[in-house]
Formats: structure tokens, C-alpha cells, sequence
């Protein structure tokens, strides 16, 4: 398959593999409502943070959005959007390629951009999605009006490129009927079967039986179809569905006759569509009256309103899916997804993660009522909770080794993530007996932790050392720097030893 080329593209292509794993640590201060809530709320370089979360959610995330820096050569107060074209490429390459790690088998990522890079994008993602992966380019009416300021044209749209992770296995959810759709269907003849709309009866297909004349109920008789059209059904068929009163011959009974299709015979939803016109998913004034609703001023640039957001979860995503947005900006996908009661992640660098992110949340979880929450019924006392997050230092050395300075409970909030996809209690107690999930007990031997200061020393899982931990009757999964214990005794015992930190850095 063709590729593209740029500037540095080899070091390029091996960014995502160096990129070092850094520690997750929670922020309490920033976190807020319910404690025990999926959702993150990540501060940091988003390379570095997709990294940090492959142990966790790696193959998990049903649905990526991502609005990255589109390149266009302006300024704005929160990102550099003046990147030059093989930096853009060069930033965007690896994020795509942890990005996948991270989606779901039957997961979906969107991505929206402009002209300035679209074509370029869609090169690379094709090569890291593969081409067979790609579902679709989305044309999103974003403005309401034209620009008549305009040099050329009004550019009036904005790309969203789809990539299913596996697009034989990715299915997207049919989009809600409209009331204009609804609307079509009426009930003229109090049919107790509801609203129906006619159907022509003929068309251009050829089709040897189509030729019959026909006698409506007022006695008139047609001759046959249309010139150069076809009865698409046969007269024996005509003659059953008239019976059953599903045949409209007009109000008189005098006119050709049509198929009469019920609403309740429809599907309640219909395949989604490549044009979105910003009456369903919004547009950008909406986004930036959110904005300005929100914090008091339009500080964003090209803030993305939330009817796009909600279309784009309800076809790719069911309640309680995982969503993710490693470009987060404003918040609004977090806000959304938080809302439609999806889990959610969120990554953005900077102040503003603290400053504009962080408070937008906390107010969908006091019940915020702007944007899609009487659309989807987020009802006024709220609900939920997020943790807030920053990066720390990265857990392994450059040869492999876990980083002087890490201490006990950082490398065991690790483990714990790792094993379970749940987080350790920020009051549990420091020993080596980490707790138990789904009936297996966890352990770490490290730093000391069990009282012996030498070299190695409480790190190394001998006989003896396992007789100072607390019992388990189930299996057990023991993390240590060495093991001096046989396989045989090893499965006697129930114990799955896993060495640190190749076990760790491998997941």
C-alpha cells in the first residue's frame, strides 16, 4: 500500500514504541463527585498519557473522538495550531498508533479536521487502520450561514474520517428518526393499523408480470402501468394486498393505485448518513454560545458543540460504553459522554485542563442543564464522578529497571490497575497483600516492603518469604524481582509468579 512521506518518518514510526511509561497519579483535590467512578480526567502530553494507559484499557475503548489542531495557520490562546505540515504529521503519527492499541475489537474512532490536513490524515490513517478499516468521510455543515467575506469560497464544512478497529466486526446504531420523516406518514382512512405513506406501485425494472391492467374500486379502468414502467408486484399479489386494505386507490377511489407503508412497519431509525446538516448535529455558533454560557467568554477557537457529540456516541456507542478524547479541549466530549451515561477519558496538556475542563465536569455532575441535556435527559441533580489524574514520572529506566525513587504504593496502584481495571483504594494500607478480585489474591514484593532493607531483600519470592504473607486458599498472583520456588511448587501452591518489572512493562 502506498505511504506517505515526510521529515524525521522513521523516527516517526517509532515513537509510540519509546514513548515511557509514566505513572497515573490522582489528583484529590481536582477529582470530585463519586469516588468510586470510572471516568479520568488526565493532565499531560496525551503521547505519554495513551502510553500510560495501555495496561489498563488497552483493546477496552469502544469509541475514540478526537479534534485535534487542525493546521490552519492561526493563532489561539490554548493550542499551537501552526504547525509546520511534517510536524503536524510527525505529532499526529503515534498518537494513531496507541490510539489503536487502545480501541475496542468492535470499537470506532472519529476524527474531525478541515482541508489543511484532511487528505494528508487520511493517508496515514489508512496505513495505520489499514484501508479495509475505513468506514467513512462525514461532511458536517458546521456553519449556519455562509461567510460572504470569503476570498473563494465559503468554506461551510468540516471532514470526520471513520475507522472501525475491525470493520467486519464494527456495527454502527441506526440514527433517530426525525419528526419531519414522521410527519410524512398520515391516516386519511382511520386505518386502525396507524400513519402510512403511499409507495408507487410501478417502476422503470422490467418484470414480465407487470403488465396486467387494473379496475379501481370506482369502476374506472386503468390500462396498465405508466409508458415504460412496470406493476412492481404481480396482479395475484395486488389482489391479496388490496384485501387486506394495504392497496390506496386515492380519496375517490379513482387513481392509480400505491403500496400503503406503515410507520409501525419502518425501521424505528434509519442507516446513518455522510452529510450532517448542523440541524441535527449542531453548528459552531451553538458550540461557542456553550462556551461562552460556560465560562463567561469564547476562550476556545473551534469549540465543537454538543449535538455533534451526541450524534456521534449514539451511533457508535450503547450506555456504559468507554470513551475516549486525547485531544479533550473544552470538555465536551467527556461532558456528553458523561451525560448519555457512557464511561469517559479525557487528556489534555496545559493549565486548562485544570482551568476549563475540570470545572465544565464538575457542573455536569452538580446537573448542569445547557448544551444536550434536556435532549437526553440528564436530569437536574447529576450524577456520577470523575478522578483527575497526572502524569508522573515514568516507572521504568531506559535498560528496563524500575526507576529509582518509585515508591511502594505508586508501583502497587500500578499492578493493582494492571491486573483488576479498577482502582486501588487511595487509603489502603502499605503491604505487600495488595487485596483480592473475583476470587485471586494480589501481592507485590518490592522496596523493602516487608520489613528487610538489603539488597533485594523481601523482593525475591522464596519459601520462606511466602510464609510471612497473608494466607490465601484461591490463586495467587505475586509480583517480585526473582523467584526461587519451582514450577511444581509454584502451581501446588496456586501461585502465578510474574517478575518486575518485565511483567509489567510486557502488558
Amino acid at each position: 500500500m502506498p505511504s506517505l512521506s515526510w521529515f524525521n518518518r522513521d523516527e516517526d514510526l517509532t515513537k509510540a514504541a519509546l514513548a515511557p511509561y509514566r505513572l497515573l497519579e490522582p489528583v484529590k483535590s481536582l477529582s470530585y463527585g463519586d469516588e468510586d467512578a470510572p471516568n479520568l480526567l488526565i493532565e499531560g502530553d496525551n503521547l505519554d498519557a495513551l502510553k500510560a494507559l495501555q495496561p489498563y484499557f488497552g483493546g477496552e475503548v469502544k469509541c475514540i473522538f478526537i479534534d485535534p489542531p487542525y493546521n490552519t495557520k492561526s493563532a489561539f490562546e490554548h493550542y499551537d495550531d501552526n504547525l509546520e505540515h511534517s510536524k503536524w504529521l510527525s505529532m499526529m503519527y503515534p498518537r494513531l498508533e496507541l490510539l489503536k492499541e487502545l480501541l475496542a475489537e468492535d470499537g470506532s474512532i472519529w476524527i474531525t479536521l478541515d482541508d489543511n490536513e484532511a487528505h494528508y490524515f487520511k493517508v496515514i490513517a489508512d496505513e495505520v487502520f489499514q484501508r479495509k478499516n475505513f468506514i467513512a468521510n462525514v461532511i458536517w455543515r458546521k456553519n449556519y450561514s455562509p461567510k460572504s467575506s470569503a476570498r473563494h469560497f465559503s468554506v461551510d464544512h468540516d471532514h470526520m474520517f471513520v475507522y472501525a478497529k475491525n470493520a467486519e466486526l464494527w456495527q454502527p446504531n441506526l440514527v433517530a428518526r426525525s419528526e419531519a420523516q414522521d410527519k410524512a406518514y398520515k391516516n386519511p382512512d382511520n386505518d386502525p393499523r396507524g400513519p402510512w405513506k403511499s409507495s408507487d406501485l410501478s417502476a422503470r425494472n422490467f418484470y414480465s408480470l407487470g403488465t396486467y391492467p387494473v379496475t379501481t374500486p370506482s369502476g374506472r379502468v386503468i390500462a396498465g402501468p405508466p409508458s415504460g414502467r412496470y406493476w412492481s408486484i404481480s396482479e395475484a399479489k395486488l389482489k391479496i394486498l388490496d384485501a387486506d386494505n394495504r392497496i390506496w386507490w386515492g380519496k375517490d377511489g379513482n387513481s392509480a393505485p400505491s403500496l400503503k407503508r406503515f410507520l409501525t412497519d419502518v425501521k424505528q431509525g434509519r442507516v446513518p448518513q455522510t452529510y450532517w446538516h448542523y440541524d441535527e448535529a449542531g453548528h459552531t455558533q451553538d458550540a461557542k454560545k456553550e462556551v461562552v454560557a460556560l465560562f463567561g467568554e469564547d476562550v476556545f477557537g473551534t469549540p465543537k458543540p454538543e449535538k455533534l457529540m451526541q450524534r456521534v456516541l449514539e451511533i457508535a456507542t450503547e450506555p456504559g460504553d468507554l470513551v475516549l478524547d486525547s485531544f479533550l479541549g473544552s470538555g465536551t466530549t467527556a461532558a456528553v459522554a458523561h451525560k448519555m451515561h457512557r464511561q469517559w477519558i479525557g487528556i489534555e496538556v496545559g493549565e486548562h485542563a485544570r482551568t476549563h475542563c475540570q470545572p465544565r465536569l464538575k457542573r455536569v455532575i452538580d446537573g448542569e442543564q445547557g448544551g444536550v441535556s434536556a435532549a437526553v435527559g440528564w436530569p437536574e441533580e447529576g450524577g456520577g464522578g470523575f478522578r483527575f489524574m497526572k502524569l508522573g514520572w515514568p516507572i521504568f529506566t531506559e535498560n528496563g529497571a524500575v526507576r529509582d525513587g518509585i515508591k511502594f504504593e505508586h508501583l502497587a496502584a500500578h499492578v493493582w490497575f494492571a491486573e483488576t481495571r479498577s482502582p486501588r483504594a487511595s487509603k489502603a494500607l502499605k503491604q505487600a497483600f495488595l487485596g483480592e478480585h473475583e476470587g485471586t489474591a494480589y501481592y507485590l514484593l518490592y522496596n523493602g516492603i516487608l520489613g528487610d532493607t538489603a539488597p533485594a531483600g523481601g523482593n525475591v519470592l522464596t519459601r520462606k518469604l511466602l510464609r510471612q504473607l497473608p494466607a490465601f486458599d484461591g490463586p495467587k498472583v505475586i509480583y517480585g524481582e526473582a523467584c526461587e520456588l519451582s514450577e511444581e511448587q509454584l502451581a501446588e501452591r496456586k501461585i502465578t509468579f510474574k517478575q518486575t518489572p518485565y511483567d509489567l512493562k510486557a502488558r
